[in-house]
């Protein structure tokens, strides 16, 4: 044999074996635990589901289940717009428990929280993180000697 043939012949290679990668969509991330965060205004009602960093899950408000104008600030709307993010965060994620943060002044602050009970989602707290007003504005003329 010749040198050319000795160097293409090489005893019993074994082909080299990589990891199989999972890819992010197709793990399905569960969430037992997360928070609610309802922002009830008088226009509208928004409804957001969050891990507990923070990371949004679910959102719908009044106005993307197709109430339009003053139907948006209705509490019928945020019950509605609250049943749709729960039964979003409950199938794709399998939540079972929420902490709810109120934030507004609107219809919809009460009905969007009994939204949970058909689902059995377990309501762990309510907090209310409406702001309030505090000193207020700068009065008109104080500058004035």
């Amino acid at each position: 044999m010749t040198e050319e043939n000795e160097k293409n012949i090489t005893p019993t290679e074994t082909p080299e074996v990589k990891p199989t990668k999972v890819s992010s969509k197709s793990r399905k991330k569960t969430v037992p635990a997360g928070e609610m965060h309802i922002k009830a205004t008088f226009n509208n009602t928004i409804i957001t589901i969050t891990d507990k960093q923070g990371g949004a899950l679910a959102i719908s408000s009044a106005g993307a289940n197709g109430f339009r104008g003053s139907k948006k600030g209705t509490a019928y709307a945020a019950q509605v717009a609250a049943e749709k993010a729960i039964e979003k965060a409950k199938n794709n994620f399998g939540m079972s428990s929420v902490d709810v943060f109120v934030k507004g002044i609107g219809l919809g602050r009460d009905s969007a929280i009994r939204a949970l009970l058909p689902f059995g989602i377990t309501i762990n707290s309510i907090k209310d993180l409406t702001a309030l007003p505090h000193g207020g504005v700068r009065p008109k003329g104080e500058r004035k000697p």
